[in-house]
């Protein structure tokens, strides 16, 4: 059975769902290509999500800079592969996407990397926004430019 409750952010409200031992969903309010919202059967239960909230909490204030919870995701093997790579972005760094395609083993699997990179189901746990363009933009993000830039500004990672 899925549960669900919203994080009161500092970039909006998150829909945080999953089962009764993993995290398995953060949506961002925001969110127009792949939205989630509860779904009919899920229950509203942020008693579930009570870890997961004091880690976002010091997320947000500065002070946690690796989660420490227990996260399932549904995926192909590459885009598994690309998430469990993602999760190796130290706190304050970013890497480009071809950074992150060698990483898996696979230089030229940029664009794909970027597939992978937008259907990430967990998004700051697995840090997509940590993915910067080679020269050094902003690129794309489901939460949108502005908050991937405000995370990125909250890691010490932009000026």
């Amino acid at each position: 059975m899925y549960c669900y409750t919203y994080y009161e952010s500092p970039v909006g409200a998150l829909l945080l769902a999953g089962d009764t031992s993993s995290l398995r969903v953060i949506n961002f309010p925001g969110e127009k290509k792949r939205r989630r919202l509860p779904q009919p059967g899920w229950k509203k239960n942020r008693s579930v999500f009570k870890t997961v909230c004091e880690q976002l909490d010091a997320y947000f204030q500065g002070r946690l800079t690796v989660f420490d919870i227990p996260i399932a995701y549904a995926g192909t093997p590459f885009q598994r592969n690309v998430w469990q790579a993602l999760r190796t972005i130290a706190y304050g760094r970013t890497w480009s996407y071809g950074r992150l395609a060698k990483a898996i083993g696979n230089a030229k699997a940029c664009r794909a990397v970027g597939a992978a990179n937008r259907v990430n189901p967990l998004p700051i746990v697995i840090p997509c926004h940590r993915v910067i363009g080679a020269d050094g933009k902003l690129t794309g993000f489901g939460g949108g430019l502005e908050i991937k830039r405000w995370l990125l500004q909250l890691e010490g990672a932009l000026d």
